[in-house]
């Protein structure tokens, strides 16, 4: 058809008709766009699944993290153990009515069969122990993590009474990290496996599976996180000391949790301070998740993140809690990041050794 035949057409149509021509013209073009755009998202779902393990290096700091945590929260109690979990704390009436389930399930019930018993329970309790250090070195951690996971649960829950959030976190984090990879960086097995290879050969049907599964337990991993930090900036919103603003000045008045009462009164001496530590605690948790998405802000979430953390372990008296969400929140970090960091760590490492005439030279030399 010519142009002037054209022209005579869309004449012909009139102003309804052009108008239907247009509306009809934009409804395909946006029909278009939103399809090549639904086709470019799944196309990047695909490969950001298929295409590699992603977060290597942030869940080995996970893992070494979370383990430390067990660990320290063992040894500070291996003094009191009796008393806190084990026959000495009878008084408290869980040894013959467990208030958690787990120990009336047979495979959490080890620490509750020998809680009576303080010979076999301190055997169990090094064992414990002894699986923590190999958690953290990630010494044959396929099999090392569902036996300290089982002993784990078992041992945390034998007194409710000590426990804190930090043991929800935990066994959700360890039932995830079931179908990832934690051990593939910095690690005794990743070592092993540099030496013998990898047990599936790349590309392999068995190797694409753990991508996959690795991939989608660290984002279930994320989106719990993201879950705990914004349900609990909305819950704490609905309270009136988080809306007057006084809230952090209250638990550090407490016994229990002000560990440190001349720190505690230096933090909550300027009112304004404690107002802007209240809501901005509630305000960095709810945007927490949106903050992630660019990296400047991504950056003021972490650092803003990790000081709340640090201050609750110090100032409260809550350290393996807080390690615990310091763990999982490496996972926020690129693995270029962390390898960055490692390689500046083994650098003034080795210049520490060195001898002082032999640093200029290689400086020169970088």
């Amino acid at each position: 058809m010519s142009a002037d035949e054209l022209r005579a057409e869309r004449r012909a149509r009139g102003p309804l008709g052009r108008l239907g021509a247009f509306l009809a013209a934009v409804a395909v073009s946006a029909w278009n766009a939103a399809m090549d755009g639904l086709g470019g998202a799944i196309l990047w779902g695909e490969r950001w699944l298929f295409d590699g393990k992603k977060a290597l290096y942030g869940l080995a700091v996970t893992r070494m993290l979370f383990g430390a945590a067990m660990l320290g929260l063992l040894l500070a109690n291996f003094g009191t153990r009796l008393y806190t979990f084990g026959s000495g704390s009878a008084w408290n009436g869980e040894m013959a009515e467990p208030r958690s389930d787990f120990p009336r399930i047979w495979v959490f019930s080890l620490f509750h069969a020998v809680a009576a018993d303080d010979v076999w329970f301190t055997v169990c309790y090094v064992l414990l122990m002894g699986l923590a250090v190999l958690f953290i070195l990630g010494w044959r951690f396929r099999i090392v993590l569902p036996v300290f996971f089982v002993g784990w649960v078992g041992f945390i829950e034998m007194n409710d009474m000590v426990g804190d959030q930090s043991d929800n976190m935990q066994r959700i984090a360890l039932i995830l990290l079931f179908f990832a990879d934690p051990a593939a960086r910095w690690s005794l097995d990743a070592r092993r496996r540099a030496r013998r290879g990898e047990w599936f050969p790349a590309g392999s049907s068995p190797a694409q599976l753990g991508t996959v599964l690795h991939n989608l337990s660290l984002v279930a991993l994320v989106a719990q996180v993201c879950f705990v930090y914004v349900s609990g900036g909305l819950y704490k919103a609905q309270g009136e000391p988080w809306a007057g603003g006084w809230a952090v000045y209250d638990p550090l008045s407490t016994m229990r949790f002000g560990t440190w009462p001349a720190l505690s009164e230096l933090m909550t001496t300027w009112g304004p301070a404690v107002a802007i530590a209240s809501w901005g605690s509630i305000l960095l948790q709810i945007a927490f998740p949106l903050m992630l998405l660019t990296r400047p802000t991504r950056l003021v979430a972490l650092a803003g993140i990790l000081s709340f953390h640090i201050a609750i372990g110090v100032v409260m008296g809550l350290p393996w809690f807080s390690l615990t969400m310091i763990a999982i929140d490496a996972v926020f970090i690129r693995d270029r990041s962390w390898r960055r960091l490692a390689a500046g760590v083994r650098r003034r490492w080795r210049e520490s050794g060195a001898p002082p005439s032999a640093l200029p030279a290689a400086a020169g030399a970088e």
